[in-house]
């Protein structure tokens, strides 16, 4: 018997028992300690925002904060293009074409672009699902408006994702909560805490191995 089978059988043997049509449930005043952990946040709007700024920021994005009217944000995409030399850029469906800045070409994935097609490309922009304040992190449903197909903002070596305030939620378990319909449909679920990094066995960071190596968060504030 292998290990897989033998904890499996463990699992099975430990729930012989309970009937099928008994929905497992979570009882917080009969978890231990340290299940009892947030699952709603409890700051504003604002400080949700600033905290995320802050916590993506330490996972090395590039983050810009402007206001949430769509020549504002083409600025903002502009500034990330002249940064990084960026004059093609892979826009998925349903990405409001006010967020493109003139000088900036626009290239449809439709029909798909092969792998060499998008990796040619020198960037991708896009938006996004949600956001999660605590982790700083950004997260894509695929197939999803302005979000794309998974290998759109996987390929493309720059990633600028917009982020719009009223997205961004404080706890994972409220993230969790509003992607059910996407996880519903069976569409690839993305989680991106800065531009993608990796360590070898010796410690040393490296970048780009399993998605672009550099990020740009564009991230809209109602206030300004």
């Amino acid at each position: 018997m292998s290990d897989r089978e033998a904890i499996l059988a463990r699992v099975r043997a430990a729930i012989a028992d309970v009937p099928a049509a008994e929905a497992p449930e979570f009882d917080p005043d009969r978890a231990e300690p340290d299940a009892r952990y947030a699952r709603t946040g409890e700051l504003d709007p604002a400080a949700r925002l600033a905290l995320f700024v802050e916590r993506s920021g330490d996972y090395r994005a590039e983050v810009t904060v402007c206001a949430e009217d769509p020549a504002a944000v083409a600025a903002a995409v502009a500034a990330a293009c002249s940064r990084h030399a960026a004059r093609r850029l892979v826009v998925p469906a349903g990405l409001d074409p006010a967020w493109l800045p003139p000088g900036v070409e626009p290239v449809a994935d439709d029909p798909p672009l092969a792998p060499a097609g998008l990796g040619a490309c020198d960037g991708v922009l896009s938006g996004c699902e949600l956001a999660i304040a605590v982790t700083g992190t950004v997260v894509l449903a695929g197939g999803g408006p302005a979000q794309g197909r998974r290998a759109v903002t996987l390929l493309p070596d720059l990633h600028i994702c917009v982020v719009r305030g009223p997205q961004i939620v404080e706890t994972v378990p409220e993230a969790v909560a509003r992607l059910a319909a996407p996880i519903a449909a069976r569409g690839a679920i993305t989680l991106i805490s800065g531009p993608s990094a990796t360590s070898d066995i010796e410690l040393k960071r490296v970048e780009g191995v399993h998605g672009p190596r550099r990020l740009e968060l564009i991230v809209t504030d109602p206030s300004l």
